[in-house]
């Protein structure tokens, strides 16, 4: 096996993590670098049972982290490259892998490479860099990320950005990063990765790559990208949506689809990022434990999102500010909150620990019903059975071969 294959990642977002502004001035910023917050966290992160610790952006930028300004640079509100080779020290210490979030469909509108582009205009050394209209009424005018003005998007055409996304790679794994997130990767061409990966790969032969991706032909988009992994969206949404809804079958598709994808990568998996309104937001807390019991017992490389080992609530909403209540601040060192969610959460890490053949599992529906569902996941040779139900309480068991309950909620 893989270190892959026997990851589970703790996800933050670093800037709502540490409490740093993201629409207003850092006017006073703390003496010692905010991203030094999070080293007093990496222990909670292995007494959840996390070897690795997923970030958001880190890098410069304008506001949210996705509008970066310098992917060389970590973004002054965070601290510099000391507090970066601190933090990934502390990790490694503790046996930790660190992947980044790297952003390499668009720059922010304040990139200095857009501005140089637009001043110098076609024929400038730049301008191929990005999909400029330079006839658009008012002046010269970029192509931007899902209408987002302040998001411009690289033309994934150009050698030269081809060359600069493989460049900024190649640093970070250089000072001792595990591999990258690729945020938007649905934005781009498959192509463009496959040429980028190939010669980060000859350095970092281990690097692990998982693209963002939405929807679609999920098996097709890795083999032509040769991405590691993709974010399994799907099953995310039947997960809550099923609990929510009370509708199984949904649940039981997503699975079957889930399994067609294992067959050729091992999908990233979770239940709750920085992009989403939060499970126990959606289906309540004890309904959302069940949620991770799907997420701990089929395969796949799967991610626990800051706060929902306690349970934490926050909604997304389609408005400015909108993701600050599934950003939240955390204080400088663990409390007490959500003791019983957060040990259901140490309890189900720690089964998938001890069955490892976990990652590559399938599933077998046993009995399907609107509120119950009762599913085998086997490897071949080794299974579990796994019972939910939300008749009345939410409820889960995990048995063993043998009728064992190797672990019971509700």
């Amino acid at each position: 096996m893989t270190w892959v294959e026997h990851a589970v990642w703790w996800h933050v977002y670093p800037l709502g993590f540490t409490g740093a502004p993201i629409r207003e001035p850092d006017v006073a910023p703390p003496p010692a670098p905010r991203l030094d917050r999070l080293l007093g966290w990496l222990d909670h992160a292995v007494a959840l049972g996390a070897n690795g610790l997923l970030l958001g952006p880190v890098f410069a930028s304008a506001s949210h982290g996705y509008d970066t300004l310098d992917h060389l640079a970590i973004d002054p509100r965070l601290g510099d490259d000391e507090a970066f080779d601190r933090l990934v020290a502390a990790c490694r210490a503790r046996g930790l892998r660190v992947v980044l979030d790297g952003v390499f469909n668009h720059l922010g509108a304040g990139h200095p490479l857009v501005a140089r582009a637009l001043a110098e205009g076609p024929d400038g050394p730049f301008a191929g860099w990005f999909r400029i209209d330079w006839s658009a009424p008012g002046g010269p005018w970029p192509e931007v990320f899902e209408g987002h003005a302040g998001l411009v998007e690289l033309n994934h055409g150009s050698p030269q950005v081809a060359r600069f996304v493989g460049d900024v790679m190649t640093h970070w794994l250089d000072r001792g990063v595990d591999g990258w997130r690729l945020d938007a990767a649905y934005r781009v061409p498959p192509a463009f990765w496959a040429g980028v990966l190939a010669g980060v790969r000859a350095a970092h032969p281990d690097a692990w790559f998982v693209g963002e991706v939405l929807h679609g032909d999920y098996a097709g988009y890795v083999r032509d990208s040769t991405l590691d992994s993709l974010t399994q969206y799907e099953l995310w949404k039947a997960i809550w949506s099923s609990l929510a809804d009370r509708n199984f079958w949904e649940l039981d598709w997503s699975m079957r689809r889930h399994d067609e994808f294992l067959a050729t990568f091992l999908p990233q998996t979770f239940v709750g990022n920085h992009d989403v309104t939060r499970i126990a937001s959606r289906v309540g807390t004890e309904a959302a434990v069940l949620g991770l019991v799907v997420l701990m017992t089929v395969g796949g490389v799967p991610s626990v999102y800051y706060g929902d080992e306690w349970g934490l609530t926050g909604v997304k909403e389609e408005r400015v500010g909108g993701d600050d209540a599934i950003r939240p601040p955390f204080p400088a060192q663990p409390g007490a909150e959500g003791e019983r969610v957060f040990r259901a959460h140490q309890d189900l890490v720690g089964l998938r620990r001890r069955h490892p053949w976990l990652v590559g599992a399938r599933t077998r529906a046993v009995t399907t019903t609107n509120t119950r569902y009762v599913y085998e996941t086997s490897d071949g040779s080794s299974s579990l059975t796994v019972e939910l139900d939300v008749t009345t309480t939410p409820t889960a068991r995990v048995l063993g071969p043998g009728g064992d309950v190797l672990f019971a909620w509700g």
